[in-house]
């Protein structure tokens, strides 16, 4: 049997669904090394402004690719850069800077978002520092102290993924969703990423985890914390 192309076929899919586009690129796990035999086409369209529908996600199959379309136009594509890079979780940009162009050339955007990328996201101000000290000591007193066992099991799961993306946001790294957790992490520091891993599933091993973040930033903070509460959510 022949290996599918997912260039060809991207750019095929394109052609025949997104004639007008300005640009497209090709994405994601199926044009590198990590690709397996579930991997799909990511592919991001950009449509000239004022057309009906635009901008849109979908999700379709094609030659027997599963198929999700990030469908924009420019001005769509700057709000979500902008959405993106103030969340710090650059996935759309990633996907632009590091993608197969199949169709016009979006070359002057992926050079912006390669700069973007390889620049990380915005400083932490003093008060966001301090917001993530307080939500670190705040999880680790929980951690420390709860008695149930299914909460437990609650602030182990959810406290895990806090505590990483909290490790990345404290240092000046981009974060992520799923695998681009773990991804950014070894970016970061493979030795961090690891302590993670192992951390997994493990009460003692996820405060232990917070405690190492909360020592690289300065330790805990809980009495004298104030925050505006207008910016803050309540628990």
């Amino acid at each position: 049997m022949t290996e599918r192309d997912p260039i060809a076929d991207a750019r095929d899919l394109v052609a025949s669904r997104f004639p007008g586009a300005r640009w497209a690129v090709l994405a994601g796990s199926v044009i590198t090394a990590q690709r397996t035999p579930g991997s799909d086409l990511d592919v991001v369209v950009l449509m000239p402004s004022g057309v009906p529908g635009v901008p849109h996600r979908e999700t379709v199959r094609f030659r027997g690719w599963p198929v999700e379309l990030f469908v924009h136009d420019a001005p769509s594509l700057e709000r979500f850069f902008d959405l993106e890079y103030a969340q710090r979780k650059p996935t759309l940009r990633r996907m632009v800077a590091t993608g197969v162009p199949v169709a016009g050339d979006p070359g002057p955007v992926r050079s912006e978002s390669a700069r973007v990328l390889a620049a990380g996201p915005a400083p932490l101000t003093t008060a966001e520092i301090d917001r993530q000290r307080y939500a670190l000591t705040d999880l680790l007193d929980d951690l420390t102290h709860v008695t149930d066992p299914g909460e437990r099991v609650a602030l182990t799961g959810t406290g895990w993924v806090a505590a990483a993306e909290a490790a990345l946001v404290l240092r000046g790294a981009w974060s992520g969703r799923g695998k681009w957790l773990l991804r950014e992490l070894r970016a970061l520091d493979p030795g961090l990423a690891s302590a993670w891993l192992a951390a997994a599933g493990s009460p003692e091993g996820v405060a232990a985890f917070v405690r190492r973040v909360l020592d690289d930033a300065g330790g805990p903070l809980y009495d004298g914390y104030h925050a505006d509460g207008s910016v803050v959510p309540p628990r």
